[in-house]
């Protein structure tokens, strides 16, 4: 239960940070949200504020920003066609009722003759005495069907209508807050924890090992090499792997007294590397600072976002192979095992899904972000949109293709953790 718990929340923070990055961009750059929503399939809770529906849905493999203008969500109204209009004082259709069972104060029912529900904004037809009328529509009317309702999106509020700088961030935005979700979970534990300090200390002397023959002690701090200053243990250790059976010099800080002590490395045989060994053991101490805990966390976004990109060439290079990769299985099972080692261990195992989770939708994928954005970049290029349908098919195509890579994925997830 635990498990669950860590992991839902885990998922779902991430998850709700990518969706907010598109909602607040779209938002900004005046395109209606429809609903924002967090996991796929049948709706769990769904709450409605302003013009947007907010869901959770039951499965947590994902979310999504449905905006006004980027699925056929617009109403045509053919000639002919009979429905209920409610006329606000302004003498504008502020509802529109689609199912006239439905009886709303003050309705009035026209038969339309020609209808524009997104540029100029009207309806003409014949009301109930056969006159011929025609009314404006207010930018914020609803459309009612079978008791469900939705505002209208006039197409200055639908994503098609935007620039393709405002619609490629819009689409960007998803995946830049994973990025940015990812520097604040690594500052907090910057903060809360300390950032590593890197400095040469000895945190451990192992017994009957160079270090230990010649006089080193735990907490001893390493200042210089062969007479040469060092700063990091990664200067240390690199110092000595590449120092096999030769003597070195070294110089130490012990409680402010300074100390030399001259040893040999022992050889030691890494794959096909002779490497030296002293015999020390290395945990970097922390410090709380909280400048440095700004830093900490650009690091690390940067570092493991450099990884991840390693892993994924190694991928394309055929080092890695498809059964190497994890979906949601995996992912649940690497939680369950992160969380014996507290909640530290958590966030920053957070922090790495949701660089991951930026970095995937990144790809140039058809369905991905990153698929979108190419899309656009042809658009700039061209000086004019590719064809809806074409991009359409294109995306559908991708879809299924992910879907039958998260089922190879999942179904290797079962292979490997159950059977």
């Amino acid at each position: 239960m635990e498990t669950a718990i860590a992991f839902i929340i885990i998922f779902g923070s991430i998850v709700f940070f990518h969706e907010l990055g598109h909602f607040i961009f779209a938002k900004k750059a005046g395109i209606m949200v429809r609903e924002f929503a967090i996991g796929m399939g049948p709706k769990i809770f769904g709450m409605t504020k302003g013009e947007t529906l907010y869901t959770i849905r039951l499965l947590p493999i994902g979310g999504y920003v449905r905006m006004a203008g980027e699925d056929m969500d617009s109403v045509e109204l053919q000639p002919g066609f009979r429905l209920g209009i409610h006329v606000n004082n302004d003498n504008e259709i502020d509802l529109i009722a689609l199912n006239q069972n439905k009886q709303f104060p003050d309705m009035l029912f026209l038969e339309v003759e020609k209808a524009d529900l997104t540029n100029e904004m009207f309806i003409e037809g014949y009301d109930e005495e056969e006159r011929f009328v025609r009314y404006k529509i207010a930018r914020n009317a609803r459309i009612n069907e079978n008791s469900n309702e939705t505002f209208i999106a006039p197409y200055d509020r639908q994503f098609g209508s935007k620039t393709v700088g405002q619609r490629s961030m819009a689409i960007f935005a998803g995946p830049l807050f994973n990025f940015i979700l990812a520097f604040f979970i690594f500052l907090i534990l910057g903060l809360l924890q300390g950032v590593p300090t890197y400095e040469p200390v000895i945190t451990t002397v192992v017994a009957d090992g160079p270090a230990a023959q010649a006089g080193m002690k735990d907490g001893d701090l390493v200042t210089k090499i062969n007479g040469s200053p060092i700063s990091t243990w990664d200067e240390l250790s690199e110092e000595v792997k590449v120092s096999p059976n030769q003597k070195m010099g070294f110089t130490v800080d012990r409680k402010g007294e300074t100390l030399e002590f001259s040893m040999i490395p022992k050889e030691v045989t890494s794959g096909k590397e002779k490497l030296g060994q002293i015999g020390v053991q290395y945990v970097s101490p922390l410090e709380k600072n909280p400048i440095k805990a700004v830093a900490f966390g650009a690091e690390q976004t940067y570092d493991w976002t450099k990884r991840i990109f390693t892993l994924l060439g190694s991928l394309i290079t055929g080092k890695f192979s498809i059964d190497d990769l994890s979906g949601p299985v995996g992912i649940y099972k690497a939680t369950e095992e992160v969380a014996q080692y507290g909640v530290f261990n958590l966030m920053h195992w957070a922090a790495i899904l949701s660089i991951n989770l930026g970095i995937m939708n990144l790809l140039p994928l058809p369905a991905l972000d990153g698929g979108r954005l190419l899309f656009f970049l042809f658009e700039a290029v061209r000086g004019k949109p590719v064809d809806k349908q074409k991009e359409g098919m294109v995306h559908f195509v991708g879809i299924m293709l992910l879907m039958v890579l998260m089922v190879v994925v999942t179904w290797n997830d079962i292979q490997r953790f159950f059977f």
